[in-house]
């Protein structure tokens, strides 16, 4: 029999994305810490900024399940490591509960987990019990926990939106409409918690709002969670010492990936490349996506660094870079304002964000040691793309995905890779004269 572990657990889905999900596993992991119990929160998908957030609320990481892009196995895994240490295990969803290929529902599904609907109730009335039942029974193998009205008006609007529930899903409580609590957005979602100065006091308010519900004292049922056969990874990267990009323009690293590396053997040391006027010295750089359009001046104005980073390219050491990463390594970026500055001029093009999306999705690109999986969501495009040495392919779709950009040393796209998907292909990311 394998070794299991049980632990009470909720995924919070909704109809779709922007019914407040994220504020509310905020507001439960705050209020369920405040009443001292050990809280472990995940994330549906491949989100990075939502975790930010969901971090500062329970104090503890927060990683993404992902049923492609993580695995089945490693999910099952990482639910049951948490369930062996916490008193809650809360999971976000991604979009609406059936979005996607896989879906929210297709991991409540495969794990069990009981669902908490938020519905935000703000422009509707009876019709909110109408939605909830559409979610409860559009597939019948689901366990619904009950529902939350988010964005509620007033006591009588709550009322109203109880009552139009069937007596099948319960009722767990309204969440009102209160600027205290709202979380502020830009182009690629909420702005990230480091940049919210109110953010405590904003997960406080909505944590007493909590405890006026019925999820306040909710006693819920445990799950039982399962452990997989798992080995340690071969400490490839022995030795290799990683300078990793981290501050405010380049923010988008999963700590599963942190964790990946440190267990193939590798030292990690961070540097700023804001504030910072050198790199570290390391065997490898790693250059995580980010915001580098909301930060350009200072970047460009940091010419030290940008000399370090050519310099570094030259010298023939790996550099992996994702997306943002990506785009400091170019020529020269435009932002939003219509303004191009100058940037490493280690990749001979250019790019400029826009105001629609420029990728979205799920990808793989195959390497001699297999498949590693990960993720695109950018808002910028190159002007001339440069010549790829191949394309990524996108999960559940014919059309091709991504280039891949390679120059001796160099691997860059708009991937932002998931390590753990496969650690030989990471590790030999890091590696001189690694394998193709």
């Amino acid at each position: 029999m394998p070794k299991s572990a049980t632990c009470p657990a909720l995924l919070i889905t909704a109809p779709a994305s922007g019914q407040g999900k994220t504020t509310l596993v905020a507001a439960l992991a705050r209020h369920y810490r405040q009443q001292g119990r050990r809280v472990r929160v995940f994330k549906t998908g491949p989100d990075f900024i939502d975790p930010t957030i969901l971090e500062r609320a329970s104090c503890h990481p927060v990683y993404q399940l992902d049923l492609w892009m993580v695995g089945a196995n490693a999910c099952r895994q990482l639910l049951y490591e948490a369930a062996l240490e916490a008193d809650l295990i809360l999971v976000e969803g991604v979009m609406g509960l059936f979005d996607g290929n896989p879906s929210s529902a297709d991991l409540a599904q495969t794990f069990g987990l009981p669902l908490l609907m938020v519905i935000d109730g703000s422009a509707m009335a009876q019709t909110f019990g109408a939605v909830a039942l559409g979610l409860a029974n559009y597939r019948g193998s689901l366990t619904i926990a009950g529902a939350v009205a988010n964005r509620v008006a007033s006591p009588g609007h709550g009322v109203m939106l109880q009552q139009s529930l069937p007596v099948s899903i319960p009722w767990l409580g309204a969440f009102f409409a209160d600027e205290e609590i709202s979380l502020p957005e830009r182009h690629l979602g909420l702005q990230l918690a480091d940049e919210l100065d109110t953010l405590d006091q904003k997960l406080d308010t909505a944590a007493q709002q909590i405890a006026q519900t019925p999820l306040g004292s909710e006693t819920l049922a445990p799950v039982e969670f399962f452990a997989t056969r798992t080995t340690d990874p071969d400490q490839l990267l022995e030795g290799v010492c990683i300078a990793i990009a981290r501050d405010s323009a380049f923010c988008f690293a999963y700590p599963a990936n942190l964790q990946l590396l440190q267990r193939l053997g590798a030292e990690l040391r961070f540097f700023s490349p804001l504030a910072d006027r050198d790199l570290p010295p390391a065997d490898a750089l790693y250059l995580p996506g980010g915001y580098p359009e909301l930060h350009l001046p200072a970047l460009a104005n940091n010419q030290s660094m940008l000399t370090a980073i050519s310099d570094f390219y030259h010298s023939g050491r790996p550099i992996v870079a994702e997306c943002g990463g990506m785009l400091y390594l170019l020529n020269s970026l435009q932002n939003y304002d219509g303004e191009r500055h100058q940037l490493c001029g280690v990749i001979d093009t250019d790019a400029q964000m826009q105001k629609r999306l420029g990728g979205l999705g799920l990808q793989g690109f195959n390497f001699s040691v297999g498949e590693l999986r990960g993720h695109t969501f950018h808002y910028s495009v190159l002007t001339s793309p440069p010549t790829f040495a191949g394309q990524a392919h996108r999960n559940e779709s014919d059309h091709p995905g991504e280039g891949i950009i390679r120059q001796g040393q160099l691997l860059a796209s708009f991937i932002h890779w998931y390590f753990p998907s496969n650690p030989t292909a990471a590790a030999n990311l890091f590696l001189t004269n690694r394998p193709t």
